[in-house]
C-alpha cells in the first residue's frame, strides 16, 4: 500500500504533465481518486480533503517550476551580456 503523500505527489505530477494547467479539475481528481486506488487504500479519506492536498502540491510544483525558469532566464541573460563586446 502506498502512502497518501505518494498518491498526492503522483496525482499532482500526472495532472501537470497531462494538462499543463495550474487549476485542478474536480472531475479529473475524482477519477484519479477512484481509478488509481486511493479510495481502495484509504477508504476513510475524503475526496474534498484529497483535492485540497493535491491542489497544494500542484501549486508548489508550479511555483518551483516558475522559479527555475526565472533562474535559467536570468543566468542565460547574464551569460549573453558577458559575451557581448563592450563599447569603447
Amino acid at each position: 500500500m502506498r502512502k497518501l503523500t505518494d498518491y498526492v505527489e503522483m496525482a499532482a505530477t500526472e495532472y501537470l504533465q497531462e494538462t499543463g494547467k495550474n487549476e485542478l479539475d474536480s472531475l479529473w481528481i475524482a477519477e484519479f481518486f477512484q481509478d488509481c486506488g486511493v479510495q481502495d487504500d484509504y477508504p476513510m479519506q475524503n475526496l474534498i480533503d484529497f483535492f485540497a492536498l493535491v491542489k497544494k502540491s500542484l501549486i508548489i510544483k508550479i511555483e518551483n517550476a516558475e522559479k527555475l525558469a526565472r533562474l535559467q532566464l536570468d543566468k542565460s541573460s547574464r551569460s549573453t551580456n558577458l559575451r557581448k563586446p563592450g563599447k569603447t
